[in-house]
């Protein structure tokens, strides 16, 4: 994720799309590595099926402007969801378990680099189905319950499609790594049809944003192939951060003015908790949660 924003906007700040060409004749870098791949397919399938029109170089250009767009506009949707919670805790109570919101938009460039790494067909609509995390939202919050009650919040929304939940906080990776991915599927409305467009949402807390963020950069530091010492001494900075997640969640529950602003799943920012069964099934994506909103985070061995 490499865009942020302060509290209450989330505003791209220069309003563009990474990686989106300025101009329809401008070809630089990653796009024209994208627009020679896409335009050998498009060539390649003219002359296995030799049907149709071959398309003009301004119609594959237009074909990935549009491409990058649909994206876009699929995030700024799920961005406008999470400000919508967001200002409802901030102007209703005095807890927000929002934190900050990251997010970015996958360049071409590291879109064709999964292409190969997947050795997937250079095609917009192979793409389009087969990598999902092209537009990618996180969410840092304070508490590991926070964590689990965002991500419930979102999925229990009725016009976002749950895709896949990946639980990496009650069973890290291997590495120590801490986080809840949801990949999300967003009805894009366009002026002559509806598209369904893939976004990803990160949702940890501070202290995993922070170990995750520097494992990043080690990781391409050293070209991803990390000495075996830094990999040891990550993973125990990984138990130290989530040991540090449970003190300050005891710490909370503690100071008597914190517990009664504590967020519990399911609970409407100007009332107290509907009764279980009257709430969205969202939890139902999160069953280890306890019922209390705090999650088992003992060590589990990862089943992806």
């Amino acid at each position: 994720m490499t865009r942020s924003t302060p509290a209450g906007s989330l505003r791209d700040p220069d309003g563009g799309i990474a990686g989106a060409p300025t101009d329809a004749t401008e070809v630089r870098g990653d796009e024209e590595r994208m627009f020679q791949q896409l335009l050998q397919t498009v060539r390649q399938k003219r002359s296995e099926d030799d049907t149709g029109a071959m398309p003009s170089l301004t119609e594959i250009r237009r074909q990935i402007t549009e491409f990058q767009l649909h994206y876009k506009f699929g995030m700024d949707q799920v961005l406008t969801k999470i400000t919508i919670l967001r200002e409802e805790f901030e102007h209703t109570r005095d807890y927000s378990p929002i934190e900050h919101v990251n997010f970015r938009l996958k360049s071409l460039e590291r879109i064709m680099d999964k292409v190969q790494r997947y050795g997937i067909e250079p095609d917009l609509s192979v793409i389009r189905d087969r990598i999902r995390d092209i537009a990618g939202i996180r969410i840092t919050c304070s508490f590991v319950s926070d964590s689990y009650w965002i991500a419930e919040m979102l999925c229990s929304q009725p016009d976002l499609r749950v895709i896949e939940v990946k639980d990496y906080i009650s069973r890290p990776k291997p590495n120590g790594y801490k986080s809840l991915h949801v990949i999300l599927q967003v009805p894009v409305f366009l002026s002559n049809r509806t598209e369904l467009v893939y976004v990803e949402v990160q949702i940890r807390t501070v202290a995993m944003d922070f170990w995750a963020s520097l494992e990043h950069k080690i990781y391409y530091t050293y070209s991803g192939e990390v000495p075996d010492d830094i990999v040891a001494d990550l993973y125990d900075a990984a138990q130290r951060a989530a040991a540090l997640d449970r003190q300050m969640a005891d710490i909370r529950d503690r100071v008597s003015s914190l517990k009664a602003q504590a967020p519990k799943p399911g609970e409407g920012a100007t009332g107290d908790a509907p009764p279980a069964q009257n709430r969205p099934d969202g939890g139902r994506w999160f069953p280890e949660a306890a019922e209390d909103g705090t999650a088992d985070t003992r060590e589990k061995p990862e089943t992806d």
